[in-house]
């Protein structure tokens, strides 16, 4: 079960802590929800799931057709510079700042070094190539987004500013109690300086770190205003009949740079409610009317059944039914770099 979905731990240490805060429209007083979406599925559909005999192999390597990107130390004002260090990771420069969301730079997506789906191909920046981080946006706690290891490295390296939904702000601090994470419900507006703010987003999905404690934390994405012409980064979601990405575009008008998920989708009867396929991606990316959309969370770790390179075969295929000309939606490979300059 561990090596299929490594959100699911042991009863370890790594279990979220109980959130305490005040009862909500998504928070009963113990667990988050989805208001009017579908709840994730319980172990009994986890149990047909894993029998039902339909997993795609993938290799042991799928090397990515890019060198590991040397990105610059700062860039400045309204240009916009994105690496891709895979899987849900990206290295966003813009405005002076560096910002990385969800990043893992761990060899597997697990609580444990010797079980759990491992990397089949390298981070698209050395670690040690990356510039001083002054920000990082953990979007929940599945093991696949929030590596305790990876935030404590950065943590002694470039002490960035953590921000995280509710309730992560505990797991992020249970190997070092220094760590300083800001967390904030959604809709929640946080300052970054240089006129750049980050807005925490509802987005369609769940979380747990061990047996225990489903949805004790919340989830979110991140909308970046005064980055260039915005950037938008949706952690996971389901498609939730297009509603996260109706309110973003009706927040935050038509944004520049949209991150979407593309991978970890079959079977659909189980994955539908929590995780975007290439179809859905691209019918959000029009709902949003973001000019330019780059496709994540897929080719690294394998965490469900598709093959290796579906994603891409699908998001092609998709964009090609849904009249989307493919240059405005690529799936990135680690190592990719996209850019906009200052005014375009």
């Amino acid at each position: 079960m561990l090596g299929a979905l490594p959100w699911i731990g042991g009863c370890s240490g790594n279990s979220i802590a109980a959130y305490g805060g005040p009862v909500s429209d998504h928070f009963n007083g113990k667990w988050f929800f989805n208001p009017g979406g579908a709840s994730p599925r319980g172990f009994l559909d986890l149990a047909r799931w894993k029998l039902g005999g339909n997993n795609e192999g993938w290799p042991n390597a799928f090397p990515s057709p890019f060198p590991p990107d040397r990105p610059p130390r700062r860039v400045e004002g309204k240009a916009l510079r994105v690496s891709f260090v895979g899987h849900a990771t990206f290295l966003i420069q813009g405005a002076g700042l560096n910002i990385l969301t969800d990043p893992v730079w761990s060899e597997r997506a697990s609580p444990y070094s010797f079980v759990g789906p491992r990397r089949v191909n390298p981070p698209g920046i050395v670690f040690d190539d990356l510039p001083p981080i002054d920000v990082v946006l953990v979007s929940h706690g599945h093991y696949d987004h929030l590596d305790l290891e990876t935030l404590a490295r950065l943590w002694q390296r470039d002490r960035p500013r953590v921000i995280a939904p509710l309730g992560n702000d505990a797991t992020i601090r249970g190997r070092d109690l220094s760590i300083e994470v800001t967390t904030a419900d959604w809709s929640g507006v946080v300052p970054l300086g240089r006129d750049v703010e980050v807005v925490l987003e509802q987005v369609h999905h769940w979380t747990a770190r061990g047996l225990l404690d489903r949805n004790r934390a919340l989830w979110c994405g991140f909308v970046l205003r005064g980055l260039s012409n915005g950037v938008f980064f949706a952690g996971d979601t389901g498609f939730d009949e297009g509603r996260p990405f109706r309110r973003i575009a009706e927040r935050h008008g038509l944004l520049g740079l949209a991150l979407l998920p593309i991978g970890a989708y079959e079977p659909r009867w189980f994955m539908a409610g929590q995780h975007m396929n290439p179809a859905d991606a691209v019918r959000g990316f029009k709902l949003l009317g973001a000019q330019q959309a780059l496709g994540y969370h897929w080719g690294t770790f394998k965490l469900t059944d598709e093959g290796v390179g579906r994603p891409l075969a699908d998001l092609a295929a998709a964009l090609a039914t849904q009249g989307v000309d493919p240059t405005r939606f690529v799936g990135g490979r680690p190592g990719l770099v996209w850019s906009r300059a200052a005014g375009s």
